[in-house]
């Protein structure tokens, strides 16, 4: 790799790519459901199988651009892939008329984000020193959140012209925009081919402390529902209108546009591992009040914030983390096995909460989380500790 880094201007440019193409998805994401079940026709499970698949095709690839990265020794020819294929394939859902072409469409899109995915984090850690990791990672992390919080705005203000289906055609605007800044603004760190297989390069990745870390991760991930839960929880709290469910993520959203910027320069300075203590310290907070704050909307707006604080932070941190324990020409491969670990424990964690949600209720789902989490802070101080030493 080059000795210099590119520096903040290359990871804002990144940052402004990610702000684009999330208004594009956010515009899309918030009337999908609506529209596969009411219009196309879906059941629930249904959509749960289009949801859960597409995820799984996201994780997947993200495992595989992480490998191909390191291989070819280009990060941007690979980012430019995924978010070219996820901007080509969104308009699509305007041409569905069956369940099954959704599918098929929300699959192509996810598997654009898990294209682009490891090499991006793999080349907003090569522009940057090692020292400012968590600031680079934490500002990509608020521009991304900016591109959430409008894209609902603008696809409330536009469905009443143009329609659902518009929507899906309007939501390539702000994708192209993201296309021509990654194309003739984000610039690349060449460095050599690598030589190894992916099975060579994923023996050189896992190094004794990577492994443990690792480890540390699946303890406290393997508890760590997802968003939906907080929203259907704000509707035990007594909130039944969709716009007001609206609000209650956009006030995540905002969690994760202020904090997570800071959290990353305090991660640069404090340490990494101390200030993602904090961000499991607030999940833990998170499903306390879930578990305990009972008989008033305005609980599910103050739990949104919790876990959106949460989200800031430990994405941001997390992120920044995964350099400091591998070779600079092996990051590619770092970053595709740990999200490999964190879709694995994904999936387990939102299934196992969801099904305990089901036959026993939300306080013991949130109780599991509980102790999840609880494990998890224990598992990071004493790596934290052992670090030290």
């Amino acid at each position: 790799m080059a000795n210099r880094p590119l520096g903040f201007r290359n990871v804002v440019r990144l940052g402004l790519v990610s702000l684009f193409t999330d208004v594009s998805t956010e515009m899309i994401l918030g009337v999908l459901p609506y529209f596969i079940v009411t219009e196309l026709g879906a059941t629930a499970a249904v959509l749960g199988l289009i949801e859960g698949a597409s995820e799984a095709v996201n994780y997947v690839f993200r495992v595989i651009a992480g490998f191909v990265t390191d291989k070819i020794g280009r990060r941007t020819p690979l980012v430019m892939l995924g978010y070219g294929f996820s901007s080509i394939a969104k308009p699509l859902f305007a041409f569905a008329s069956a369940p099954w072409q959704a599918f098929v469409v929300r699959v192509l899109d996810r598997a654009g984000k898990g294209t682009r995915t490891s090499p991006r984090d793999a080349l907003i850690s090569d522009s940057i020193s090692r020292t400012e990791a968590g600031k680079g990672f934490g500002l990509h992390r608020s521009l991304d959140q900016v591109g959430a919080v409008l894209g609902p705005v603008l696809a409330f203000i536009v469905i009443p012209l143009i329609g659902v289906r518009g929507v899906f055609w309007a939501s390539f605007i702000p994708a192209a925009i993201a296309l021509l800044i990654l194309i003739f603004f984000v610039k690349d760190i060449r460095g050599g081919t690598n030589e190894g297989t992916a099975f060579q390069n994923l023996r050189s990745v896992m190094n004794r402390s990577f492994v443990l870390l690792l480890i540390v991760l699946a303890i406290f991930n393997v508890g760590a529902f997802n968003f939906s839960f907080i929203l259907l929880n704000a509707e035990l709290l007594g909130i039944q209108d969709s716009k007001i469910l609206a609000l209650v993520y956009g006030v995540l959203n905002v969690a994760t546009v202020i904090l997570g910027l800071p959290s990353g320069i305090l991660a640069d300075r404090v340490g990494k591992t101390h200030v993602l203590l904090l961000s499991y310290g607030m999940f833990l907070v998170t499903s306390a009040a879930g578990l305990l704050l009972t008989g008033s909307t305005l609980y599910a707006f103050v739990i949104a914030f919790l876990f959106g604080s949460y989200l800031a932070i430990s994405e941001t941190v997390q992120r920044a983390m995964i350099p400091d324990f591998t070779r600079p020409r092996l990051k590619g491969s770092a970053y595709a096995v740990y999200y490999m670990v964190i879709g694995a424990c994904s999936f387990v964690a939102n299934s196992i909460f969801g099904y305990l949600w089901t036959i026993s209720g939300s306080s013991v789902a949130f109780q599991y989380s509980l102790v999840t989490s609880f494990l998890g802070i224990i598992a990071l101080a004493v790596f934290t500790t052992a670090r030290g030493r």
